[in-house]
């Protein structure tokens, strides 16, 4: 889905001179060759106010970054794919506070680690299993592979546990093979960002019967109209996909990650990822921030209940991020932010030292994409690029500045 500007700013309370102030900030992003290409929207009062695309998708190819352009979203399937589980939760197929042991009978031994090597650890037994809202809130004990923090993390690469990815293994295999390792920490005790989102889309596997991509093809995307969203890039709109970038350390330049044309995205894949696998436009995901700030519905379709939307979008945690193991995150500070149902929540602006509202909900992609609904603004921005690792630049902060100074009503 494409998008374009539906509505004068100025009839929205957002001042016209003050939105050009992001043009010049994504302009000299590409033209200080810091980034190839990127684009960024502004939704407020249910109406796009602000749509820019600098640079290329593709540099080799000399592809423009467009309203049309196809990108890694990453992690920011995440709350996709939380909708989703939640569209089971409405239908009575679990309870929040349920053992996910009870579909996944793999999770009924969990174990967790408390010293030792990657060849010789020491384990104990879990206080309780893992739940549904363990997994939405990034409370349940699992780690990623990729972090290279701590001797669970190289058990996960030890037992290749990767998920958006070629192999073997399909979903349920793969998920299986995650089980039978130790969690970092008891269930509930901190938080930690994970597979757990992966786990869930087993589960809306397991729960509806459905493969997970079919439940989020035929049961989330497409009512939503979101048509250029998928686990896969089709043959003919490969023209369209960016290629991925990184910082060559020996000078600095731009280098190819993923190439757009070679990348695993064109290809089929075993296993699929909730929790980083999709790939879509810039107005697909404004459509879906839509949904969000209309509380579970879009164009006439509903997903979700109000109440559901509410639940998933407030604090879930005891304490800040900051406090409860985000540090092992390198994507900025977070004092002052919580985490709902598959989301970041602001608690408070002034102790994230961030422009915004309580409230805000919102959460980013490792190729630097972010995004961020503000129901107190009602308001929605989007941000797109194709950068890595996510801590390059600061792109979504510097953003939150220049979207919110926009506001003058």
């Amino acid at each position: 889905m494409s998008i374009a500007v539906t509505a004068a700013p100025a009839t929205l309370g957002l001042a016209p001179d003050r939105l050009a102030r992001i043009d010049g900030w994504l302009d000299n992003y590409v033209a200080s060759g810091k980034l190839a290409g990127a684009s960024a929207a502004i939704l407020r009062r249910g109406q796009v106010a602000y749509f820019h695309a600098a640079g290329k998708a593709d540099i080799a190819r000399n592809t423009a970054m467009d309203a049309d352009t196809i990108v890694r979203i990453y992690s920011m399937t995440k709350p996709l794919t939380s909708v989703a589980i939640m569209m089971l939760y409405e239908e009575g197929g679990f309870q929040l506070d349920d053992p996910i042991s009870n579909v996944l009978p793999e999770f009924k031994s969990s174990q967790v680690y408390v010293g030792g090597s990657r060849l010789r650890p020491q384990l104990v037994t879990a206080n309780r299993g893992i739940t549904y809202r363990d997994l939405l809130t990034h409370t349940a004990g699992l780690s990623y592979s990729f972090m290279e923090q701590s001797v669970v993390d190289a058990m996960y690469r030890q037992g290749k546990i990767e998920f958006n990815a070629p192999g073997e293994r399909n979903l349920r295999e793969t998920t299986r093979a995650l089980a039978a390792l130790p969690l970092l920490f008891h269930p509930g005790q901190e938080w930690n960002y994970s597979n757990a989102t992966d786990v869930l889309g087993c589960l809306v596997e397991v729960i509806s019967g459905v493969p997970f991509d079919e439940f989020m093809r035929t049961r989330v995307l497409a009512p939503l109209g979101m048509n250029d969203t998928d686990f896969t890039v089709p043959a003919d709109k490969i023209s369209r996909f960016a290629s991925n970038y990184y910082i060559n350390p020996k000078d600095g330049s731009l280098a190819v990650l993923d190439d757009s044309h070679t990348s695993h995205y064109t290809k089929p894949l075993s296993v699929i990822s909730g929790g980083g696998g999709l790939a879509g436009t810039i107005g697909d995901y404004m459509r879906f921030c839509r949904f969000l700030l209309n509380k579970g519905t879009l164009d006439g379709v509903r997903l979700l209940g109000r109440k559901t939307i509410e639940l998933m979008t407030m604090n879930h945690l005891k304490a800040d991020l900051s406090a409860l193991g985000a540090s092992r995150l390198s994507d900025g500070n977070f004092d002052g932010v919580g985490f709902g149902l598959g989301f970041s929540v602001v608690r408070d602006p002034a102790q994230a030292q961030i422009l915004g509202s309580a409230g805000s909900y919102a959460w980013s992609g490792a190729a630097s994409t972010h995004f961020w609904c503000d129901p107190a603004e009602e308001m929605a921005v989007v941000f797109l690029t194709q950068m890595m690792p996510s801590s390059t630049y600061q792109v979504g902060k510097e953003l939150r500045v220049l979207a919110y100074q926009a506001i003058v009503d």
